[in-house]
């Protein structure tokens, strides 16, 4: 499984803010912009308390394993697996969603004046920070699931055994 690129996150935020700022822009010229939901930055938390809570879980049950406690539950590496592929995925999602609130956000910085306005801004600004958790909490649980390294047998200079 590839690792997660923070590059990639960071490209399709900044995508999503620009064609979000440009869409936003367009619809308010040709009618009444849709407002930001306030159970956008709710929604993104949530997930990103189900990742670290994930990841918390995780990184116990593989502490009290590699410290061999007796009555340690060992974890399946397919359970494993499952868990960093939806923090994948809700990464990837969380980038995409914050980059279009972000876009509509800043768009919104120029309605302040309308109190309506404001609290969307306000709205918008939150599940930008949400999905910034949620892309931190991701990144926290597919390091706690990543495998050891194979360098315990060849230290780094030393010659491969043959």
């Amino acid at each position: 499984m590839k690792q997660l690129r923070i590059r990639v996150l960071a490209g399709v935020f900044v995508v999503a803010g620009i064609l979000s700022w440009a869409g936003a822009r367009l619809w308010n010229s040709i009618g009444t912009l849709p407002s930001v939901p306030l159970a956008a930055p709710v929604v993104l938390a949530l997930i990103a308390v189900v990742l670290l809570a994930t990841a918390l879980s995780l990184r116990a049950r593989f502490r009290a394993q590699r410290e061999r406690r007796p009555g340690a539950k060992g974890v399946d590496p397919l359970m494993a697996a499952r868990a960093v592929v939806f923090g994948q995925a809700s990464a990837l999602v969380a980038a995409l969603v914050a980059g279009m609130y972000g876009g509509t956000g800043v768009f919104l910085l120029e309605l302040l004046d309308i109190p309506a306005r404001r609290d969307q801004a306000f709205y918008a600004g939150f599940s930008v920070l949400a999905g910034i958790g949620v892309i931190a909490a991701a990144l926290f649980l597919e390091r706690v699931c990543r495998l050891p390294e194979d360098d315990d047998e060849n230290p780094p200079g030393a010659e491969p055994a043959a």
